[in-house]
């Protein structure tokens, strides 16, 4: 049984097991955390919980976020996710991601993976917070950002500071459950702490 949760996922069981097995959790696989950025852009004026009820849709619909099959998405393609309704049919998002599988692909290109690339923004491990309490976790942040520029500078779409510092929260580039939170000392001790990027 668990113990003590951050208040923020409620009771809903779907966003409860997201909280107790992803939401922290470091993450160095490329196309996952192009996804979780994805998802993030997508959220944009959304909850999260919103996302997540869509996440197994958007992976069908997007090809499982295979940037190399997204850069090739045509107007015809565009048409169909529109009318899916199974994920958030906002069309400026859409052509957002195809724009950002491209800038992806480029930093794979240029820095040798995508992961080496986003945490550097970190210097290459986890920030550990240390809140007491969830109003004083903050909705952005100078390292959320530095990543905010940059990544426009490469050519991402919907990836303001409030989207990035989401983003770190739920790649695990920032550790912010509360320390009353069980997942708070999990997290640190994560296996996939080990596997820090190269570079």
């Amino acid at each position: 049984m668990a113990g003590i949760r951050c208040r923020w996922p409620g009771e809903d069981p779907l966003y409860l097991a997201y909280h107790d097995t992803e939401w922290g959790v470091p993450l160095h696989e490329d196309r996952k955390l192009f996804e979780f950025l994805v998802l993030d852009g997508f959220q944009a004026g959304l909850s999260w919980i919103t996302i997540l009820r869509k996440r197994e849709n958007f992976r069908v619909a997007l090809d499982h976020f295979d940037a190399c099959k997204i850069v090739r998405y045509n107007e015809t393609k565009i048409t169909r996710l529109m009318k899916n309704k199974g994920i958030v049919r906002n069309r400026a998002k859409i052509i957002a991601t195809i724009a950002n599988a491209r800038a992806y692909l480029k930093i794979k290109e240029q820095r040798g993976s995508f992961d080496s690339y986003l945490w550097k923004f970190v210097d290459g491990r986890p920030i550990c917070n240390h809140w007491r309490d969830e109003g004083q976790i903050p909705v952005q942040t100078p390292q959320s950002e530095a990543m905010s520029r940059d990544l426009k500078m490469h050519g991402f779409r919907f990836v303001g500071p409030t989207i990035c510092y989401a983003f770190m929260q739920a790649a695990g580039l920032v550790n912010d459950h509360v320390v009353g939170c069980f997942r708070h000392r999990q997290v640190q001790t994560s296996p996939d702490l080990a596997k820090r990027p190269a570079g």
